[in-house]
């Protein structure tokens, strides 16, 4: 797994490529972690390279979204493939974040 970064004016966006598993979670969850210590509370994750998430993955962007959701921030996820739609689906995980299919649309509710 990668990750990319780029500081929107509006957001910082993560970018995750390839596999988020039990391997590599960790990662994802320490970056992620240092932005929250870091006051940054606008976070929009891009799984448009993301082509596996597994229970450890979800489990990282759940605690992402509840710590930030504690200090009115904001967390959206954008351009998940079907796959990945589809864990998402089955996990109930649609209801619980906000989804947008591309990083445009979600650039806008910031």
């Amino acid at each position: 797994m990668e990750l990319t970064e780029k500081n929107n004016e509006k957001c910082m966006i993560i970018g995750i490529k390839g596999r988020l598993d039990t391997i590599n979670y960790s990662i994802l969850e320490k970056r992620l972690m240092e932005l929250l210590d870091q006051n940054v509370t606008k976070i929009l994750v891009n799984c448009s390279q993301m082509d596996y998430v597994s229970s450890s993955g979800l489990r990282i962007l759940l605690m992402a979204l509840k710590r930030i959701t504690m200090v009115k921030g904001k967390f959206v996820l954008c351009s998940l493939q079907e796959n990945i739609r589809e864990i998402f689906e089955i996990s109930g995980f649609t209801t619980i974040f906000e989804i947008y299919s591309n990083e445009e649309d979600a650039l806008r509710v910031f």
